[in-house]
C-alpha cells in the first residue's frame, strides 16, 4: 500500500519534471509555457494515482469489476484537446505549434509515469525530451533544408506583375530562392506571389532597400514575410 507521503512525493516529482520541459517552451515565448507544462504533468500524475488507488475501498465487493488503467488511459486522448490549442494555422499553408503540442503529450506521459512510481523512466524521458527541444533545434535550423528558406509573399493587382522583372531583382541583389509561385487570391482582382527565399536574406543589411525596390514594381500592393 502506497502511503500518503509517497503519493505527495510522486506529485512533486511530476511537477518538477514538467517544469523542465515547460522552461524550454517558456524561453521561446510559446503560449504553453512553464506553468502549463507543470499543470499537465501534475494533473496526469494525479489521474494515475486516482486510477491505481482511488477505488480500493470498493475492490472485492460483489459485482464490482475494476480496470485500473481505464481512467489513466483517458489522459492520452484527452491531452489532445489541450495540444490542439497550441497549434496555429497561418497563411500559406504553414502550421506552427506542433512541437509544443507534442511536448504537452509527452509531459502528460511523464506525469503518468511519475504517478505510477516509474521515476527512472520519467526522468530519462524528460532528459531525452529536453535534449530534443533544446539541442536539436539549432542543428535543425542550420542543416535542414526547410529551415534555410522563408516565404516572401507579394500581394499584387491581378495580371500586372512581370515574373522576369521579379527574377531580375532577386538575381541583381544575389538573393537565393528555390521557388516562385503565383496564384489567385479570394479576390478576383488580386494575385498572390510566394517566393521561397534564403533565410539569410531576412538578416541581410540591405533587406529594407530590396523590399522598397520590390514595392515600387507595378502592381505590388503589399509585401509580407512568413517566419
Amino acid at each position: 500500500m502506497v502511503t500518503t507521503q509517497e503519493m505527495i512525493f510522486r506529485l512533486f516529482i511530476a511537477a518538477v519534471l514538467g517544469s523542465i520541459i515547460g522552461w524550454e517552451r517558456e524561453r521561446r515565448a510559446w503560449t504553453a509555457g512553464l506553468r502549463t507544462h507543470m499543470m499537465v504533468c501534475l494533473g496526469a500524475a494525479l489521474v494515475m494515482l486516482v486510477s491505481k488507488f482511488g477505488f480500493q475501498d470498493i475492490q472485492g465487493h460483489p459485482g464490482v469489476i475494476l480496470d485500473p488503467s481505464r481512467i489513466a488511459a483517458q489522459v492520452v486522448s484527452g491531452i489532445g484537446f489541450l495540444g490542439a490549442g497550441t497549434i496555429l494555422f497561418l497563411r500559406n499553408e504553414v502550421v506552427k505549434g506542433l512541437t509544443t503540442a507534442a511536448g504537452l503529450w509527452t509531459v502528460a506521459a511523464i506525469g503518468l509515469a511519475a504517478g505510477s512510481g516509474m521515476f527512472i523512466e520519467a526522468l530519462i524521458t524528460t532528459g531525452i525530451a529536453f535534449a530534443i527541444l533544446l539541442v536539436l533545434k539549432p542543428i535543425e535550423d542550420r542543416f535542414m533544408a526547410k529551415n534555410k528558406y522563408k516565404i516572401l509573399t507579394l500581394i499584387l493587382t491581378a495580371n500586372t506583375i512581370s515574373m522576369q522583372e521579379i527574377e531580375n531583382v532577386l538575381k541583381a541583389n544575389r538573393i537565393g530562392y528555390s521557388e516562385i509561385n503565383l496564384k489567385s487570391t479570394l479576390s478576383d482582382d488580386m494575385d498572390e506571389l510566394k517566393i521561397r527565399v534564403q533565410k539569410d536574406f531576412i538578416k541581410s543589411s540591405n533587406v529594407l532597400a530590396i523590399i522598397e525596390e520590390l514595392k515600387k514594381m507595378k502592381g505590388v500592393q503589399e509585401i509580407n514575410f512568413l517566419s
